[in-house]
């Protein structure tokens, strides 16, 4: 009886037209998440869309538990329950927000390939101490909707081309070719109109030869075996090789 009069409470001092104003605000606030992602996909960074969403998503809801979370910690004239005078729950959330963050630096890890790998997850172990949070302090319809919105953004933006950071994979290629001014130009080219970022480049030259070493960021779908052969078929390449960063 006792939980359900605080349940009572709560949604008397929230009601569900300012619930829903609160469910707007992690909904806008995922979205700019989404936009600066957007810009950092874009310029080959490892924590893309899905990350910042998560993030600014998870930081919404425990601003909005900071606010609203412990209004079942007084009565409606203000005077605060037998038991709990003195209580600081304020506290406790603030060392859940910092302590959680030593458990997602556990799953963020750098493969052979030089990517950062984890990185969504590390979010999503933030996001889901956010629900913990709301629905502990008794903010139930948000920490609900949370849940089904975060995972909305898990499986949607994973499945979904569009939203994929399209440079994911890291590549180092290395090449001789003839130094004729002309053609580090055309494979410049060549790689630039098969959407590769070339994120650091090496040349070295002996004689009328060039010998370029390049580190490459493109996305799993690219071949590396067509685009050899047309590297190739440049009459001023002489050999093409293809590693993993080390």
């Amino acid at each position: 009886m006792f939980s359900l009069n605080l349940f009572a409470l709560t949604q008397a001092r929230l009601p569900l037209a300012m619930q829903a104003e609160l469910i707007l605000r992690i909904v806008i606030a995922a979205f700019c998440g989404a936009c600066v992602g957007i810009e950092r996909g874009r310029r080959f960074k490892d924590a893309g869309i899905r990350t910042h969403c998560m993030v600014a998503c998870s930081a919404a809801v425990m601003v909005i538990i900071s606010k609203y979370g412990f209004t079942d910690l007084v009565d409606a004239a203000g005077n605060v329950f037998p038991g709990v005078r003195g209580a600081d729950p304020a506290r406790i959330a603030a060392q859940i927000v910092s302590g959680i963050s030593f458990l997602g630096v556990g799953v963020i890890y750098r493969d052979r390939r030089n990517s950062t790998k984890g990185l969504t997850t590390a979010a999503g172990i933030w996001a889901v101490a956010g629900i913990g949070m709301a629905i502990g302090a008794g903010l139930y319809v948000i920490g609900v909707f949370t849940t089904i919105f975060v995972l909305t953004l898990q499986i949607f933006m994973h499945k979904s081309f569009f939203l994929q950071d399209r440079y994911s994979v890291s590549q180092k290629l290395d090449f001789v070719a003839q130094d004729d001014g002309d053609t580090l130009d055309r494979l410049n080219a060549l790689l630039e109109g098969r959407k590769i970022a070339v994120v650091e480049n090496k040349v070295e030259r002996a004689g009328n030869m060039i010998h370029c070493r390049y580190l490459l960021r493109m996305s799993s779908e690219q071949n590396t075996q067509a685009i050899t052969s047309e590297m190739l078929k440049d009459p001023g390449v002489r050999t093409v090789d293809w590693s993993e960063p080390g």
